[in-house]
């Protein structure tokens, strides 16, 4: 059985690259650069930017890692390598 290792292997770094791009963009972006612009809106509280520092980035990490299993759990499928 003969599988497209070029194109698996590209689907995944693809993936990988935008899971870290997002994180990035959360963690570093929301959470330090943009912190203080975001400082004028409030969540339960406190201000936006530091609930990004804080907490959301740890929520996106989380949410991110159930979406990078299923997303390539998907690529796993598209390309016939799987497990049963």
């Amino acid at each position: 059985m003969q599988h497209d290792h070029e194109g698996y292997w590209k689907a995944t770094l693809g993936l990988i690259r935008n899971v870290l791009i997002v994180w990035f963009i959360v963690s570093y972006g929301l959470g330090i650069l943009l912190a203080p612009a975001l400082n004028s809106i409030h969540l339960g509280g406190y201000p936006l930017g530091f609930w990004f520092a804080q907490q959301g980035s740890m929520y996106v990490f989380v949410a991110l890692i159930f979406i990078y299993a299923k997303l390539m759990g998907n690529i796993d499928k598209k390309f016939d390598v799987h497990e049963d």
